[in-house]
C-alpha cells in the first residue's frame, strides 16, 4: 500500500514539474514549484517508512521548512520587483 502511495506522489510531483515549466504566470509557477517540494517531503517521509529509518521525518519537516521559507523569500523577491517597477513607470 505505501509503495502505491510512493508511485503516486511520484506522479505528482511529475505533474507538478510539468506545470512548472509550462504555467501561463509567474505565480502558477512558484506554486507548482511548491507543490513539487511538497510531495517531496511526503515523499521522503513515505520512504522512511518503507526503509525502516524514523529519522527521515527530521529531513523531511527540514525539507518542508526550507520550501516555505524559500517560497515566501521569492515571492516576495517578485512582490518588490513589481512595485519598483511600477513606481519606476510612474515618474
Amino acid at each position: 500500500m505505501f509503495l502505491a502511495a510512493a508511485i503516486a506522489l511520484m506522479v505528482a510531483m511529475m505533474l507538478a514539474i510539468v506545470r512548472a515549466f509550462i504555467g501561463p504566470t509567474l505565480y502558477d509557477r512558484i506554486l507548482a514549484v511548491n507543490l513539487f517540494g511538497t510531495k517531496t517531503v511526503l515523499f521522503i517521509a513515505v520512504l522512511g517508512y518503507l526503509m525502516g529509518r524514523p529519522e527521515f521525518l527530521d529531513i523531511a519537516l527540514v525539507y518542508a521548512l526550507i520550501n516555505f521559507i524559500t517560497v515566501i523569500g521569492v515571492l516576495r523577491f517578485f512582490e518588490y520587483k513589481r512595485t519598483v517597477n511600477d513606481s519606476k513607470e510612474k515618474a
